[in-house]
């Protein structure tokens, strides 16, 4: 005698389940990706409910003393390169950059690379860097966020749940940074960074990452949170860290 069959809906219920369990999945990967492939369409910003992994270098960055605020909340990265983008509409007029670097002549040597190329100046006393006026708009503007946030302390887990913060970590100064040039559309941790953009170094812009830490090349110039010992010399550094156990990333055409 056969047996009777199970109503449809019993079987098909399983099924639909497991759709809508794999539909999830693929949109919650989906939301990470980076923003390579997409020149100057930056994402809109959102919360990424990823964890950031301990960094090993922490210690050697300028931390915020408990109780202590130093700073009220930074402008978004947008507003922290609007002044390039208005130098390159409007070429008659100087940007702010343009007039620190006349005003900085007198006191530095511009430093140049083997091929002879001038590179960026870091002022020793503000910590702000001057790229070179000839420099690609986009690499001006990742310059001006990196400026914006140069005397910011150091937190851990800082500017993550937004752009806008009033202290950052290594991963956080690297993406509100890049932000500013549109390279990038939500604050991503070091982990994160190791698949960003393209692999390989760039042409003016190298970003190095791994679980712990991230920082990164600029024309010349390292933007890295480690290593320094107060507010204006925390993020622009000239002396090269350590390159080992990191991916190398880059954005594409640059």
């Amino acid at each position: 005698m056969s047996r009777p069959r199970p109503p449809l809906l019993y079987v098909l219920a399983p099924l639909v389940a497991v759709a809508l369990l794999v539909g999830v999945l693929l949109l919650a990967i989906g939301g990470t990706g980076s923003a390579a492939g997409h020149p100057h369409v930056a994402r809109s910003a959102r919360v990424r409910l990823v964890a950031e992994a301990p960094d090993p270098l922490a210690a050697k960055s300028f931390a915020l003393a408990p109780g202590e605020v130093r700073h009220a909340n930074a402008h978004s990265p947008n507003a922290a390169s609007r002044s390039v983008r208005e130098a390159f509409l409007s070429p008659g007029a100087p940007s702010d950059q343009q007039v620190i670097q006349e005003l900085q002549q007198e006191q530095q040597v511009a430093q140049s690379d083997p091929r002879g190329i001038p590179v960026i100046a870091v002022d020793p006393l503000t910590g702000q860097a001057v790229p070179p006026s000839d420099l690609p708009i986009d690499v001006q503007e990742v310059v001006a966020g990196g400026n914006a946030i140069r005397d910011f302390p150091y937190v851990y887990g800082g500017g993550h749940v937004s752009f806008i913060d009033n202290a950052y970590d290594c991963s956080g100064s690297v993406s509100y940074a890049l932000a500013a040039a549109g390279l990038i559309g939500a604050p991503e941790t070091s982990g994160q960074l190791e698949h960003w953009g393209k692999p390989g170094p760039g042409r003016f812009i190298t970003v190095f990452a791994n679980a712990g830490h991230t920082f990164m090349w600029v024309d010349g110039v390292w933007f890295d949170t480690a290593g320094r010992a107060g507010p204006y010399t925390t993020r622009w550094l000239t002396d090269q860290p350590s390159l080992v156990g990191y991916a190398v990333r880059h954005y594409p055409g640059l």
